[in-house]
Formats: structure tokens, sequence, C-alpha cells
């Protein structure tokens, strides 16, 4: 059965619109047949516990031998990354924060980018190369190329390198700018722009929801 993992990190039950966005994309994948499931992690409800020890960074063949990873930690590690292993593709809403990611989201990364398990180190290991996941980044103000904020993005960078140049994922990034533009008196004259954003985001969720749950 093909399945989709759907994880969402805003802070925001009500108005989020990385939230919209990856519910809109999670729906048109199920309308893809009754077989195509969804298992959902909401890294906000329920939030990964910070890395006890950065021996989990690593397999266990590359750990010193004075490190110790608590088992509790060592088996929530691995639940996480069956999920991965097991999903046929991968949905992560993923807000900008602070001109970052959401510490959540982070957390997540923490556990699954492991050097050695899922991301080459001392040989060429990638078991994750080529899955598809898709990067909804929703941002308040404009990041985009060309634009002032360009080089202060340092959430889409980040998770390209970890999850697309490391771990070898196919990394696909819809954006949605100026999600502010109604709140922040300030981007008022932008509110026509985000409007528009945001009605190319949620077809693309649809066709990329529709493209991959039919490969």
């Amino acid at each position: 059965m093909p399945t989709l993992l759907h994880l969402d990190s805003s802070a925001d039950l009500k108005n989020s619109v990385s939230r919209a966005l990856t519910a809109r994309f999670a729906t048109a994948w199920t309308e893809n047949s009754t077989d195509h499931l969804v298992v959902r992690r909401d890294l906000h409800l329920d939030p990964l516990p910070h890395l006890p020890t950065s021996a989990l960074h690593w397999a266990p063949r590359l750990r010193t031998p004075e490190e110790v990873v608590p088992a509790d930690a060592e088996q929530l590690q691995q639940v996480l990354i069956s999920e991965l292993l097991n999903a046929d593709v991968v949905l992560i809403g993923a807000p900008m924060y602070n001109w970052s990611m959401p510490s959540t989201l982070k957390a997540w990364i923490d556990y699954v980018h492991v050097g050695g398990v899922t991301s080459s180190i001392d040989r060429p290991t990638q078991p994750l190369a080529g899955k598809p996941v898709v990067v909804v980044s929703t941002r308040g103000a404009a990041y985009g190329a060309g634009a002032p904020g360009e080089p202060i993005d340092h959430e889409i960078p980040s998770i390209i390198q970890s999850l697309g140049t490391s771990m070898g994922m196919d990394v696909t990034v819809v954006t949605t700018q100026l999600t502010l533009a109604t709140r922040l008196p300030a981007l008022h004259e932008f509110a026509g722009q985000a409007a528009d954003e945001m009605e190319k985001a949620a077809a693309a969720m649809t066709d990329l929801a529709k493209s991959l749950g039919n490969r």
C-alpha cells in the first residue's frame, strides 16, 4: 500500500498556512485510491525530546567505547527511521521561524540523520536515496531568489543539505511567502501577491500528491 509519512511542525493549530497546505496534500493523496495510507506525526503536539547524547549522531559501530546511549532513545530513533524507510513519500510542513526551521522539526532531523545509518560517512550508505520528500515552507516575508531576504533564509538550505545532499532523498520544496501580509500593516501592499502565492502552492500540493501517488 502506498504510504505517505506526513509531518507537521507549526505551533499554530488554528491558522497555520503550512498545516493547511500539508492537509491538502494528504487529502489528495488518499483520494488516489483506498489503498493510499497516511502515517501522521505532529511534531508540535507530540514533540520529540532533544538528543540525550551526541552518540545518536553515529551508527553503533562508529561510537567510541565511552559513548553510552539510553535504551529508550535508541528505540525512539529506530522507530523514526523505520517510519522513513517504510514511507513511499514524505511530506514535511516547515514554517520559517526566526529565519530557520522550528526546533521541533530540527529535533526530528537530528534523530533521523545518522552517519553510517541514513547518510554516508565511512561507507556509501544512503538507504533513503531517491525517496521523494515534499517540503512545504511558509514564510511571513519574502525570501525567494533575488529578494533582499534571500541570504538570510537559513531554513531550506539546511533541510536540503541534510535530507537531500547527505541522505540522498529527492527533495521538492514548495514555498508560499508573505503570509503575514494581512497581519502586519507594513506588508499590506503585498496582500495580492500573498494570495497568488498561496493559490499556486495549493495547486502544487494537489498536483504533487497525484503524481507522486501514481508513480
